[in-house]
């Protein structure tokens, strides 16, 4: 059986649909994580991957938010609808699932009415009229605002994430408009606070927290999301094993000197192999466990995964949300990728992650995403002395300027290992129709 390797779709329908349009039948379909956010219509996505008779799935960090979000969990929440916001995406929500956002624009114009949102612009440039774009605006403030609160509790809950330095509310001084960090005051873009109370600015509001709690509720009872996420709960895992080839979303997490990162964040130290079940174990709990402490504690373990600097799927220093929205300076922004993606390419550091999931070092390979490939500055996905594949391409619209192409698709068949090179997705269909041999340009591995 040929198989079919795609990650990061993040909702782009009309260049998945291409593929899938392109793929024999009885093709087994692997999706290496994030399908969802960034782009317009995940929705479709997951309606095409219900239908696919042979698959499986590597959760990505932004499904794994939605998950969380599916269960109520508040961070969760909070970070998809502010996500959504920031991409012009608010349709995904409204029309695609069906989630009505009426009380929260309600709250936003209200909250914000005079409030220009300098630092809250939108990423990319979203089809919106004028006035869709000052409320979407507006929205994505209301809901950053929402998350930085609900996050710190999430926080004072689970002292074991160790995340009490990504508390930023409480380091503002909101008589200036500045911000303490590192011993060092910082100035801030945005300076309008009209929902924080500087005595305690933790605290929600009155109106947000009705707000978020009848986002929780609305997430909860979306019928539909809650079948596409069962589709990632039945069909999906933190990591595969196929064949000579491991697969996972981001990385393994490694310490600087190579060894696998160990974390506290389940009360004892774990790392490699066992950091990888304990987290599925959680997730599963999430949805499954009888005990509402077992379920509680992997809906926060979904959250953590989002952000976490031990997460598999994140794989990075920081979440710099608060950074990049109100501060200048590149250096406080910048989130600094785990040892892994510097240290793969030393041969004992790829073979000890292969030791470590029980595969031959000698034969077998790594399929990953997560990072988009800078394919325009000559940037290789293919890394490692071939060890490792990096197939995030930048399907998604929103990362085509990053990587100058419409991304990856890796197929393994009776011809071996092809990596193949997709057209950006405004280029016309009739040059690409025919088979997956017509959609992409080919290199064998």
């Amino acid at each position: 059986m040929a198989e079919l390797f795609v990650s990061d779709i993040h909702g782009n329908y009309e260049t998945f649909s291409r593929i899938l349009r392109n793929t024999p039948e009885g093709t087994y379909l692997h999706v290496v994580g994030d399908i969802y956010d960034r782009g317009p219509e995940p929705d479709k996505v997951m309606d095409a991957l219900e239908a696919w008779p042979d698959l499986d799935i590597q959760w990505g960090n932004h499904d794994v938010l939605w998950m969380g979000a599916s269960l109520g969990q508040p961070g969760s929440v909070a970070n998809v609808v502010r996500i959504c916001a920031r991409y012009g995406n608010l349709d995904v929500l409204e029309k695609n699932y069906g989630i009505d956002l009426g009380p929260l624009r309600e709250f936003a114009r209200k909250a914000y009415a005079n409030d220009p949102c300098v630092a809250f612009g939108l990423k990319g440039k979203p089809d919106l009229s004028p006035e869709d774009l000052d409320e979407t605006i507006k929205v994505q403030k209301a809901m950053a605002y929402i998350q930085f609160k609900a996050e710190h509790q999430l926080i004072q809950d689970n002292p074991n994430f160790g995340l009490v330095a990504r508390d930023m509310l409480h380091k503002i001084n909101y008589e200036d408009g500045t911000i303490r960090l590192n011993d060092m005051v910082f100035e801030l873009k945005d300076k309008v606070f009209p929902t924080i109370n500087p005595a305690d600015p933790f605290a929600f509001t009155g109106e947000e927290a009705i707000v978020l709690e009848y986002l929780i509720t609305a997430f909860q009872g979306c019928e539909k999301l809650q079948r596409h996420m069962q589709v990632l709960l039945e069909r999906g895992s933190l990591y595969k094993q196929t064949g000579d080839i491991l697969l996972f979303h981001a990385c393994v997490p490694l310490a600087a000197d190579g060894s696998m990162l160990q974390t506290g964040v389940f009360g004892r130290p774990l790392g490699g192999r066992a950091l990888f079940d304990a987290v599925e174990a959680a997730v599963r709990d999430a949805f499954t466990a009888s005990d509402p402490e077992a379920q509680k504690q992997g809906a926060d373990m979904l959250w953590y995964l989002w952000l976490g600097v031990a997460s598999p799927l994140f794989a990075k220093s920081k979440m710099a949300t608060f950074e990049l929205y109100q501060l200048e300076d590149k250096k406080l922004r910048t989130e600094i990728k785990n040892s892994f993606y510097s240290l793969l390419g030393e041969p004992e550091t790829a073979a000890a992650i292969f030791t470590e999931f029980g595969m031959n070092p000698d034969t077998s390979r790594i399929v990953c995403g997560h990072v988009p490939v800078k394919v325009k500055d000559g940037e290789d996905p293919v890394k490692c002395s071939g060890k490792l594949i990096c197939i995030d391409g930048g399907m998604a619209r929103a990362y085509q300027p990053t990587s100058g192409i419409g991304g990856f698709i890796l197929v393994k068949d009776e011809a071996g290992l092809r990596l193949g090179t997709l057209p950006l997705s405004d280029t016309p269909e009739s040059e690409v129709e025919g088979s997956l041999d017509a959609l992409a340009i080919w290199r064998a591995l």
